[in-house]
C-alpha cells in the first residue's frame, strides 16, 4: 500500500477515541483519505485530529453519541462541509462489551449494549447504504462504481460465530449486527457497494476494562495466548480490504491470535 491509495475518498469512523477506531482513522488518513471521526469523548477525538494533521493528513472531529440520528446527521454534514461529499468509506466500529451470559451478566447493562451495538450500528449502516446506493444508482449503465469503491466495514466479533458462555450477551449483539451486515450486503451489492463483516478474536485495547472483565484473571489468560492482537493488526486488515480493486469484496473475515484456539 502507498500513501495515496485512498486519495479522494471520504471516510467516517465511529468509536474513534481509542483502539481499533482510532488506529483505523490514522491509517486511512495516512493512505490519503479525508476522515471524519466520531466518539463521545470530545477531547480524545480532537487530539486524534491534531495527530492526523501533524502527520500531514486531513481529519475533522464530531463529538456525540452515534446511536442518535442527530449525531449521524452531524457526521454526514461534516463530511460534506469539510470534504465536499458523503463518505464512501464508513467504519461501523462504535460498540461496547459486557462480561457474562444471560444468566450471569448484569441485566441493568442489557439495554445499553443492545442500544449501542445493534440499534446504533444499524442506523449507521442504513444511512451509509442508502447514501452509497445513490452514488451509482444504475451500475449496469455505468462503470463509475469500478472507478470509485464504496465500503461499509462492520466490526463484529469471533464470539458472534463461536458462542462463549463468558461473553454470550455481548456475542448475541455481534451476531445480530453481523446478520444485518450480510443482509444489507445482499441487498446493495448490485449497486457496486461492498459490505465487509470483520470478526476479531481477542484484541488488546480499552475494551476489556470497559466490559468489566476481571482483568487479573483475564490478563493472565491473554498472556497464555501472547502475543494477542492489537489495534494495528485489525487496522492493517481494514486497510487491505478497502484498497482492493472495486470489483472485489472481502465480505466476511475472522482474525485470531495464532495461539487462540477458541472462541
Amino acid at each position: 500500500m502507498n500513501s495515496a491509495e485512498l486519495s479522494g475518498r471520504v471516510a467516517l469512523v465511529t468509536g474513534a477515541s481509542s483502539g481499533i477506531g482510532r488506529q483505523a482513522a490514522m491509517d486511512f488518513a495516512a493512505l490519503g483519505a479525508n476522515v471524519v471521526v466520531n466518539a463521545r469523548r470530545a477531547e480524545k477525538i480532537r487530539s486524534l485530529v491534531d495527530e492526523i494533521s501533524q502527520a500531514g493528513g486531513q481529519a475533522y472531529a464530531v463529538a456525540g453519541d452515534c446511536v442518535e440520528n442527530e449525531t449521524i446527521d452531524a457526521c454526514y454534514a461534516a463530511c460534506n462541509s469539510q470534504f465536499g461529499a458523503d463518505p464512501d468509506l464508513v467504519l461501523v466500529n462504535a460498540g461496547r462489551g459486557l462480561r457474562g451470559s444471560p444468566l450471569t451478566s448484569d441485566p441493568e447493562e442489557w439495554e445499553d449494549i443492545l442500544r449501542l451495538n445493534v440499534l446504533g450500528a444499524t442506523r449507521l449502516i442504513r444511512r451509509a447504504a442508502l447514501s452509497m446506493q445513490e452514488m451509482c444508482p444504475n451500475p449496469s449503465e455505468s462503470d463509475d462504481w469500478l472507478r470509485r469503491p464504496r465500503d461499509i466495514l462492520v466490526i463484529s466479533s469471533s464470539v458472534a460465530k463461536n458462542i462463549s458462555p463468558f461473553s454470550s450477551m455481548y456475542g448475541s449483539t455481534k451476531f445480530a449486527i453481523a446478520s444485518i451486515a450480510e443482509a444489507v450486503r445482499r441487498e446493495i451489492s448490485s449497486n457496486g457497494v461492498r459490505v465487509s463483516n470483520i470478526c476479531p478474536a481477542i484484541v488488546r485495547t480499552e475494551f476489556q476494562e470497559a466490559a468489566k472483565y476481571e482483568m487479573e484473571g483475564f490478563g493472565a489468560f491473554m498472556e497464555t495466548l501472547a502475543p494477542v492482537l492489537d489495534a494495528h493488526d485489525i487496522s492493517r486488515l481494514l486497510s487491505f480490504i478497502v484498497t482492493q480493486p472495486a470489483h472485489m469484496c472481502v465480505n466476511d473475515v475472522m482474525v485470531r491470535p495464532v495461539r487462540q484456539e477458541y472462541p
